[in-house]
């Protein structure tokens, strides 16, 4: 060994003992991954999990958060991205090529339906838009080319759950239609994407859908410091052509964010619990304002899609939308509204703590449903973990502004 003290900082013989446990898992940060020697080098295997090959393709800390993310989700296998959106993009990327078609619901999440829009269109994939309240909507625009099916529950925005045993049948009378959800909103706490009790294809092992999608920005977080998403599957064969476009996109995660997605999982049921409960009650509350036209939440009974709800879902978590016509409130008076508000922060996302106000303008917001061609301004409102009084004070004194 050297005896230059440069040389000796960098290759120390001291190893640190095995077996230290702590409550939080440990957090390993790699570009380089270092082999014992050539063999290992040639043999080695990260698609498996089964060894350590370089930074980008696994450290013990994302295949942990991998592993747990299955398990929450009640799937077999997990990829970690960047975003939400880019969980969705690798989706759309893996599974369809040049003259396929991919369908999405009217209601789906705005950037998922520009990259279909964009990119999809550039190379030569088509798109569907489908009523997802109406299976008979995505029976018509099936098509031979068709090869996705995005479904999204509840809708982005406006909350309507859809009839997903109704889409998942449709669905499963074409073979080699692959089905994804987004399923930020449950959060795998809600339902259970792959266990909705419709069987997918022959020597399939899922009873709903093939992918599901997770915004870990959300729910999993918890804390709107970090953005992440996740891919899961049960399906071996499903997993490897998604894991392949994953590694050739170079698609990786931070250490320290993957440290915090661990940090707040053992958390999230309590909190899903919370921000379900506040929001219940002040969508309740909501109800009676009469300056609100209609609120939107699944587990309101005249919300759109409530009976689709109560078929698979206990939860609700933590968003309301309510809507207000333009015939009684001018957008620029809910907008007053809305930044007269102040525990309500004016912010996209949610899943937080701090509760968020989001204003939507309707025209040209859906194309199909009971909410296509109305006129009015929808606020989307993510409760946060604040005392629901507090909030429902807030919101009554922003309402004097309309």
């Amino acid at each position: 060994m050297s005896q230059d003290k440069l040389t000796q900082l960098i290759h120390h013989p001291y190893r640190a003992p095995a077996g230290f446990e702590a409550v939080q898992p440990g957090v390993h940060k790699a570009s380089t991954v270092i082999f014992e020697n050539t063999a290992a080098l040639h043999k080695r295997q990260w698609k498996d999990k089964s060894g350590y090959t370089y930074g980008l393709h696994g450290t013990p800390t994302t295949f942990t958060l991998e592993e747990r993310l299955a398990t929450l989700e009640g799937g077999r296998q997990t990829l970690l991205t960047p975003s939400g959106l880019a969980a969705i993009t690798l989706v759309d990327m893996a599974l369809l090529r040049t003259g396929d078609e991919v369908l999405i619901p009217d209601n789906a999440y705005g950037p998922g339906k520009d990259f279909a829009r964009g990119e999809l269109a550039h190379w030569g994939i088509g798109h569907r838009f489908y009523d997802p309240m109406d299976p008979a909507s995505l029976q018509a625009a099936l098509s031979e080319r068709s090869r996705l099916v995005w479904l999204e529950a509840a809708g982005s925005v406006t909350l309507e759950f859809p009839d997903l045993s109704g889409l998942l049948q449709v669905a499963r009378q074409h073979p080699g239609l692959v089905v994804a959800m987004d399923n930020t909103w449950g959060a795998g706490l809600a339902f259970d994407t792959f266990e909705l009790g419709v069987p997918g294809p022959e020597g399939s092992d899922t009873r709903g859908v093939d992918v599901s999608i997770h915004a870990l920005t959300k729910y999993p977080s918890g804390g709107g410091d970090v953005l992440m998403g996740a891919v899961t599957t049960r399906n071996e064969a499903l997993h490897h052509r998604l894991k392949l476009t994953h590694m050739r996109l170079g698609l990786g995660v931070g250490a320290n964010d993957a440290e915090a997605i661990l940090r707040g999982l053992p958390s999230m049921g309590v909190r899903y619990q919370a921000h379900d409960a506040a929001t219940r009650r002040i969508a309740q509350w909501l109800q009676g304002r009469p300056e609100v036209s209609q609120v939107l939440h699944p587990a309101l009974a005249d919300s759109p899609g409530h009976a689709h709800w109560a078929q698979h879902c206990t939860a609700a978590g933590g968003l309301v939308s309510m809507v207000f016509d333009a015939s009684r409130h001018a957008p620029e008076r809910v907008h007053a509204m809305v930044d007269a508000l102040r525990l309500f922060k004016i912010g996209y996302s949610w899943g937080g703590p701090v509760s968020l106000v989001v204003p939507y303008e309707l025209k040209g917001m859906r194309q199909m449903g009971a909410l296509a061609g109305r006129e009015g301004t929808v606020v989307r409102l993510a409760i946060g973990l604040e005392s629901p009084d507090d909030l429902i004070a807030d919101l009554t004194q922003a309402f004097s502004q309309l």
